[in-house]
């Protein structure tokens, strides 16, 4: 009997550490695990530092689509970027009126693939240094890479990082930012 117990205590570690590191290649995100088996939005919803992505989302109506099957490429935004916005910024985008704007705002953060950092990083390569990258809301962004780090620059010049990329989802993959980027307006 002890030698029973011993093996099943072994295979309980054994699962318990597979387990564990099926979702430690995960980053976490504003302090909560990201799981590659829940979509965009459940995910964006457990990160205390995307509330107000997760907001704007709700404000524009964007959760269905952005729950649906994909995939999707997330360009998120962090509270702080928000927050580096013009002082009112935030609050006028998300009256009702301005759903509109709010919308094309998101979607100038979302792509329709799934495309990781590497793969990012060889359309940028393959473009000789600076990659056009087309987003749902019709923005062109210019993704450019420097010493690992991706940077993504709207159409009126703002400068955007990846600081953490590859979060995967079950829709797609989520790269998280430090700046909002904005569609020419």
């Amino acid at each position: 009997m002890p030698k029973f117990v011993t093996r099943l205590a072994a295979c309980v570690a054994v699962l318990a550490v597979a387990t564990g590191s099926a979702y430690a290649k995960n980053p976490k995100v504003g302090g909560a695990a990201m799981f590659e088996d829940k979509n965009i939005v459940e995910n964006a919803m457990n990160s205390k530092d995307h509330t107000t992505l997760v907001a704007a989302v709700k404000a524009a109506g964007l959760v269905e689509t952005l729950q649906g099957k994909g995939p999707f490429t997330v360009f998120a935004p962090t509270n702080e970027a928000f927050e580096a916005l013009p002082a009112g910024t935030v609050d006028t985008l998300l009256k009702p009126e301005n759903k509109e704007k709010l919308t094309k705002v998101l979607t100038c953060h979302v792509v329709a693939a799934d495309a990781m950092a590497s793969t990012i990083e060889k359309m940028i390569k393959d473009d000789n240094g600076t990659h056009d990258v087309k987003t749902v809301g019709g923005c062109i962004l210019k993704a450019k890479e420097d010493m690992g780090k991706i940077s993504l620059t709207d159409e009126n010049g703002n400068v955007a990082h990846v600081t953490i990329a590859d979060v995967k989802q079950s829709n797609g993959v989520i790269h998280v930012i430090d700046k909002v980027l904005l569609p020419k307006m």
